[in-house]
Formats: C-alpha cells, structure tokens, sequence
C-alpha cells in the first residue's frame, strides 16, 4: 500500500523539509539506531550531529535560537523515524522539555538553555515518574525546600527516558506538601554543574532497547533560585497540564506512522513470501486481515492529521488530545500484532523491523499518562 505523504497540513515547504529528514533518518539516524540498540543507548556525539543538521527542537523560534520552523517540522522527523521503527533518538521527550522552557520559562532561562537544546550540546529529559508515582503526579515524593538563596532537592524518579545522556532535566517536586496540585513546581537541572545529582542503572525494558531509560537520584541537591522554572513556585501542574496536547500528539503521530510502516512493510513481505506454491498475499485470509489494517492506518492518518493541525494553529484541546493518544496507541498494539502474525516466526526475530516494532509498540499505551488516565480524561468532558 502507498503511503500519502501528501498530508491536509503539508506544503512544498514541509515536502521539501520531508526530503531532508528522509536521508538524515536513512544516511545518519538508521546505522546509529543500529548501534544504540545494542549499547542502551546512542553515542552521546549523535545528539550534536542532529543539532548541527538542524534536526533538534526544529519548532522553536529563532528568536529564541531555534530554525524558525513550527510543529509541522517536528512531526515529519517523528513520522519518518517511527515509520522504519528507528526509534533511539528521542527527539520528543527533547522538544517537550525545549517547550517547557519555551512556554513557561523566564526570558533568562530561554536565552540560557534553548540554543544549547537547539545545537544538541544539551539533551533533554524530564523527571516526573517516581517508583511510587506514575500517572497521578500529586503522589510524588521529591520534595524541594530553600536554603537561603538555593533550593535543595531529595528524591529519586525512575523510567526517565534520555536519563543516561540529559545535560538539562526538569524535576518535578513538591515545594509544598500540603498544597497539592498546587504545592507542585518544576525545576531546571544542568546535570554537569549539579552536586548531589545521580544517574542509576540503565532499565532493561522489553522495548525501545537504543533509548537511554534510567533511574536518577537527588541527595541534598542544591540549586540556585533561578532554577525555577518560570521563577514562580507553585505552577508545576499548570506548567505540565498546559504541554499536555503538544506531548500527546507527538505519540499519536508515532503511533500511526508506525502503523504506516509496519503496513507497508507487510504487504511487501506478502507479495515476495511463497507458501505452498502462491504468494502470501494471493490467500483471501491475508488479503482480508490486510484491508482490516489498512482502514485502520486510513482512520487514524485522517485523525491524527486533523490534531496535528489544531497543534499548529493551537487550538486543540485536552480531550481532543487524549483521545488521540488513547485511539492511536491502542490501534497501533492491534495492527503492529496482525501484521507480525502474517511475518510467521520471521516476525518473532529482530532481525525483522516488524519484530522490534512489536516490543516497542507496548509503551505507547503507558507513558505520556496510562490510557486508563485517557478514559477518565476523556469521560470527564462528557
């Protein structure tokens, strides 16, 4: 099946945009994927190679040290990588936290960090689930307190993806245990420069095996007032809720991209593989299992393209977000599984693109709030 890369929200501009990212992801991010997946991680220079190619943070302004592009850009990297299961660079969770400081940080915190996130000499992480605490943030047990003129953090967060690499982390912690939602602020850890901080063990996960995934420590780590993001205690959740739309989207792009691949690589497969004498695809159970995933891609482009929109023009809401996350991810477990099945025990290997998609596919449906979180999101707007 072809894929439409002629999508509602493209223009020559991103056509030509798409063309860049195609031999970056190919050239460059492919033979380096390779490499992470057998290491747990990328080679920490990859991440200044996207940046001096222009690959990092690509919807930030200039103003502000970025190429000026907007989310359009961004989703195009996401799609090309997801779309050949090259998942290692995790450009998302990087211009997530880019957006953190570019939405809610002060013009000094901007000016000191985006540039860097931008050229890849900082890579990004945020630190919010805690071996307590996933999805329901105001069980965290970080705490942050001042000393004078420092903030002196204690706790431990874990599955932090980019955790190993991360120059920059934004920790989130209570600065007041009584206030709830909003005794919750965020803040602005340089690891280099930051006595007290700690990286723990690389997770070993059933998935996503190049993506850095690890457990951090904080042990009366002292930072100074700045380090606040936006310098105002207290708007931790906003800050997060606010991003929320931006972060969702981004996995419902790879969701479906992931299914384009998959579905595309499956019907390649289905042509070329003989069994008892025929093709694959020449037998009406696999032509029929292949138009059940095909509508299925079909459904899900036209949604996920109708939210990358809204994102770009900012208008999509929260609900509208979460549902996208919640649809998209657990149809991308449904076709990445039916597709492998018609692979037969090719499929069950990593030798085979559709194997390792299949592994990683099973986070989709966790991070970025659980989709039991989405179901009450959602229900709530009912």
């Amino acid at each position: 099946m072809a894929i439409d890369l002629q999508a509602s929200w493209s223009d020559e501009d991103i056509q030509a945009w798409r063309e860049t990212v195609v031999r970056f992801v190919e050239d460059e991010v492919a033979p380096a994927d390779a490499l992470a997946r057998k290491n747990g991680h990328l080679d920490p220079a990859f991440w200044r190679r996207a940046g001096e190619l222009g690959m990092l943070c690509t919807d930030i302004p200039e103003s502000m040290g970025g190429i000026g592009g907007d989310f359009r850009h961004e989703v195009v990297l996401q799609e090309e990588m997801a779309r050949r299961g090259l998942l290692s660079l995790n450009t998302g969770v990087h211009s997530i936290a880019a957006h953190y400081l570019m939405n809610h940080g002060t013009p000094e915190q901007q000016a000191r960090f985006l540039p860097r996130m931008v050229s890849g000499e900082l890579v990004g992480a945020i630190a919010m689930t805690e071996p307590g605490a996933g999805s329901d943030l105001q069980s965290i047990r970080t705490r942050a307190r001042l000393d004078g003129d420092e903030w002196v953090l204690n706790g431990s967060k874990t599955f932090i993806s980019n955790g190993l690499l991360a120059g920059l982390i934004m920790v989130v912690a209570k600065t007041d245990p009584h206030a709830g939602a909003k005794g919750i602020s965020i803040f602005i850890v340089e690891t280099a420069q930051t006595p007290g901080f700690r990286v723990g063990r690389l997770i070993d996960k059933i998935g996503l095996h190049g993506q850095d995934t690890t457990e951090l420590f904080f042990e009366d780590m002292r930072l100074p007032r700045s380090a606040l993001l936006g310098g105002q205690e207290g708007r931790g959740f906003a800050q997060l809720m606010g991003d929320l739309p931006y972060e969702r989207t981004i996995i419902g792009v790879i969701s479906v991209a992931a299914m384009e691949g998959a579905l595309a690589a499956t019907v390649a497969y289905a042509r070329e593989r003989q069994v008892f004498g025929q093709s694959l695809m020449e037998f009406q159970n696999t032509k029929f299992k292949l138009a059940e995933i095909a509508t299925l891609v079909k459904v899900g482009r036209t949604f996920i393209d109708h939210c990358i929109t809204q994102v770009n023009d900012g208008t999509l809401d929260t609900t509208t977000a979460s549902m996208a996350k919640l649809w998209c991810s657990e149809t991308q477990a449904r076709v990445i599984d039916e597709c492998l099945q018609l692979f037969g025990g090719y499929g069950y290997t990593n030798d085979y693109m559709i194997g390792r998609m299949y592994t990683d596919a099973r986070i989709q449906r966790i991070y970025g709030g659980s989709n039991e979180i989405m179901k009450e999101v959602i229900s709530r707007a009912l």
